[in-house]
């Protein structure tokens, strides 16, 4: 009698779901609703929220040819690290810039923060072999960074933010903790060129980078446009 009540109530879902398919339902300030296989069907300013690369693609984030294809170094040139810097990189899987940064930031701190278990842990093991101590590892939430107030100078985001499922609530709890002339440096692909070969929910363009950051209290100080494919946009607060 329970397997068929309970038989019962998942056909019943089933059929409840599929005719919702197609319909659209607001949350706040998201809106859910069918979209691209390549994202997660919630919205955010007309844009499509995308799904988050799991911690399966951490050979990808480590391979040989990354330098050659965003110029990392030049990436680290452009954010003009200071030896008494704290930076925070949200999003910093298996610490690829974290572990360029850190000696940069050599009488300061990087904070390395990630939402996923397998990611911490490759950041831990890595933080032990290379003796590097100036590295915090933190585990960020869906909703905050778990970062300290008014302690972070720069703030680094690769190819993170659009994966974001509350992008809203974490630009929010970036600023907070953000100095009051910190800065954000938003690293995404360029969503205006086709050419680039990364798919489209994984790419922005500038203007919906803005209008996003915009809402959040943010404005563009710069982007500067020296990267092979992706956009290096610094915000600060207004």
């Amino acid at each position: 009698m329970r397997k068929t009540a309970s038989l019962i109530l998942f056909v019943a879902l089933t059929l409840f779901l599929m005719q919702c398919r197609g319909q659209e339902t607001t949350d706040g300030p998201y809106i859910y609703k069918s979209g691209s296989s390549d994202g997660i069907g919630k919205w955010f300013m007309g844009r499509e929220i995308a799904h988050v690369m799991g911690y399966q693609g951490i050979n990808w984030l480590e391979r040989s040819d990354r330098e050659a294809e965003e110029n990392t170094s030049k990436l680290l040139q452009d954010i003009a690290i200071s030896p008494d810097d704290t930076i925070a990189d949200i999003g910093a899987g298996s610490g690829y810039h974290v572990f360029k940064m850190a000696p940069l930031a050599s009488g300061g701190l990087v904070y390395a923060v990630d939402i996923q278990d397998e990611m911490l842990s490759a950041l831990r093991t890595k933080k032990q072999e290379t003796g590097i101590n100036n590295i915090k590892v933190v585990k960020g939430g869906e909703k905050s960074v778990n970062l300290p107030e008014n302690s972070v100078d720069k703030v680094l985001m690769v190819d993170v933010y659009h994966e974001f499922n509350f992008p809203a609530e974490m630009i929010a709890s970036i600023k907070k903790a953000l100095r009051p002339n910190g800065e954000i440096y938003l690293i995404e692909y360029r969503g205006e060129d086709e050419n680039i070969p990364i798919k489209r929910l994984h790419k922005m363009t500038e203007k919906q980078a803005v209008k996003e950051m915009k809402a959040a209290g943010m404005e563009l100080r710069k982007n500067i446009n020296n990267l092979p494919w992706q956009h290096c946009m610094i915000f600060v607060k207004k």
